[in-house]
C-alpha cells in the first residue's frame, strides 16, 4: 500500500493543481483566438461584398469628363435610352463588336438612343490608336482606373447596360453583341416607348 507521501502519489497531485492555471490561460488564448479569426473572416467577407449591377436596378451615378471635353453623369441623358458600354482596346470581343455598336448608334441615334462607350485602357495611346482605327464617333471617355466599371460590379468586358430615362438598368449584355440583329433592335425600341 502507497502512502501519501509517496513519490507515485504526489507528482500527480500536484500536477493537477499546477496545470489547471495554465489550462485555464491556454482556453482563453484559444477562444481569443477563434474570435479574432471569426472577426477577421467577418472583416474580410464584409470588404469583397462587391455590389453587381443587373437589369431592373437603378444604375449608379458616374462622373466622366470625355474626349469632347464635356463632363459625362448618367442624368445628362434624361429622355433617352443610354447605352453604357464599357470596353478596352486590347479586347477581342470588343473590336468584334465595335462596328454593329457605331451602327446601331446611327440607327437608333435619332429616335432616342445614345452610346456612350467607357475604356478601361490604361494606355492613352493604345485608346487613340483604337478610336482612329475603327473611327467611333460616339461619345467615349477613358477610365484607366476602372472606377466606373467597378461601381457597376463589371469584371468582364465588354458589358453594355442600357439605361431608360429614370435611370433604371432595362439590360444588360455581358460580352459582345451583334447590335444590328433585327431582334435586338425590336427589342431596344420597345424601351424607347
Amino acid at each position: 500500500m502507497k502512502s501519501k507521501d509517496s513519490p507515485a502519489a504526489g507528482p500527480s497531485a500536484g500536477q493537477g493543481s499546477a496545470q489547471a492555471p495554465g489550462r485555464s490561460i491556454d482556453r482563453l488564448l484559444a477562444a481569443a483566438i477563434v474570435l479574432l479569426a471569426g472577426a477577421l473572416v467577418w472583416v474580410v467577407a464584409g470588404t469583397m461584398d462587391v455590389h453587381v449591377t443587373n437589369a431592373g436596378d437603378q444604375a449608379p451615378d458616374f462622373k466622366i469628363v470625355g474626349d469632347d471635353g464635356r463632363t459625362y453623369t448618367r442624368s445628362d441623358f434624361g429622355g433617352k435610352l443610354l447605352v453604357l458600354n464599357f470596353w478596352a482596346s486590347w479586347c477581342a470581343p470588343c473590336v468584334q463588336e465595335v462596328p454593329s455598336l457605331e451602327a446601331f448608334q446611327h440607327m437608333l441615334g435619332p429616335q432616342g438612343v445614345v452610346v456612350l462607350g467607357v475604356s478601361i485602357d490604361t494606355s492613352q495611346k493604345r485608346y487613340e490608336q483604337f478610336l482612329r482605327r475603327f473611327r467611333v464617333d460616339f461619345p467615349t471617355a477613358r477610365d484607366p482606373e476602372a472606377n466606373i466599371s467597378s461601381n457597376y460590379g463589371t469584371f468582364q468586358i465588354p458589358e453594355t447596360y442600357l439605361i431608360d430615362s429614370t435611370g433604371k438598368v432595362r439590360e444588360k449584355i455581358i460580352s459582345n453583341q451583334n447590335w444590328v440583329d433585327p431582334q435586338f433592335l425590336d427589342r431596344v425600341k420597345t424601351m424607347l416607348r
